[in-house]
């Protein structure tokens, strides 16, 4: 017979259930959410403080940035608390929430990119018109745009999820409260909401992945028509960035749910999940600031400035 007690709180599972190995993943997480925040943060602050980077290119990086640090806090800091005193229960308010959260600021990071793909497009195909092209009104539009998406996507896929019935098992079989592991509890006929998950999550996925696609088909068109080595290089670098960060983002999407599950096991998807939710926003940061000479001539002079006031 079926257990009718309405769940009022999750149990998520641990990334292991060793004392001495949960210790060692609690400093190695710990390290990483540091290098995210100071990183992240950092870069805002660069940006901020350095007028030379107020441009339509380092506008979205510092937005991405602050996303990177907002998606990165729905996880990181629930997984260290299970971690270090063994609390693995969550409430269904801060479950709800914790998926909301992430959910919302993992999609403007999709759309980020998008962004970014076209502001990288007109910056190299159309470099005699980029800036009335990326006017601030422009970035600004794709900016809130990208926000607007990533919250509506959010809300009703989180809508989706806590409508169905949880009054069965409560216990996630995942260290944090993703949308398949959540939805899988229920008690109620999820049919419908799977397919609300599939067409809503593939359309933000495969928009953002188009748009990214057909910039880089001009941009690549163009590099290759440069007779310069020196304009060559220099369209190269300006692209190798974010083609970097979309690679990281995108690969590890499609191997989480574009590939068929069983050509990766359970520890897998878990190694996955740590990636994009705690390794991705921590090396964003550090791609573009180690590709960069812009972003590295600023901490330079912030650095400079910051000694200069002692």
């Amino acid at each position: 017979m079926k257990n009718n007690t309405k769940v009022t709180e999750f149990l998520l599972l641990s990334l292991t259930n060793d004392p001495g190995l949960q210790l060692r993943l609690f400093m190695i997480f710990l390290l990483i959410y540091t290098i995210t925040l100071v990183g992240n943060l950092g870069m805002i602050l660069i940006i901020f403080l350095d007028s030379c980077l107020h441009s339509p290119m380092y506008f979205f990086l510092g937005n991405l940035s602050l996303v990177d640090f907002c998606y990165s806090s729905a996880v990181t800091p629930k997984v260290m608390t299970g971690l270090l005193i063994g609390n693995k229960n969550i409430s269904y308010n801060d479950c709800a929430a914790q998926m909301f959260f992430f959910i919302a600021f993992a999609t403007v990071e999709n759309y980020l990119l998008a962004s970014m793909a076209y502001d990288r497009y007109a910056a190299v195909c159309k470099p005699l018109h980029y800036a009335t092209t990326m006017t601030s009104s422009v970035c600004a539009c794709l900016s809130i745009g990208s926000y607007v998406c990533g919250f509506l996507n959010s809300s009703i896929n989180t809508w989706n999820t806590f409508s169905l019935s949880f009054c069965g098992s409560n216990v996630v079989h995942h260290f944090f409260c993703d949308i398949p592991a959540v939805m899988i509890l229920s008690c109620s006929d999820t049919h419908l909401s799977k397919l609300v998950l599939i067409y809503v999550g593939s359309f933000s996925i495969f928009f953002s992945l188009l748009v990214i696609s057909v910039s880089y088909i001009f941009i690549f068109i163009t590099i290759f028509k440069l007779h310069s080595s020196a304009g060559y290089g220099k369209a190269v670098s300006t692209c190798a960035s974010h083609f970097t960060a979309v690679s990281i983002f995108y690969g590890t999407v499609i191997f989480m749910y574009l590939l068929p599950s069983s050509s990766h096991s359970m520890d897998t998807d878990q190694i996955a999940s740590v990636f994009y939710t705690m390794i991705i926003p921590m090396l964003n940061p550090l791609v573009y600031s180690l590709r960069n000479k812009e972003v590295k001539s600023a901490f330079t002079k912030v650095i400079w400035w910051q000694n200069s006031l002692q």
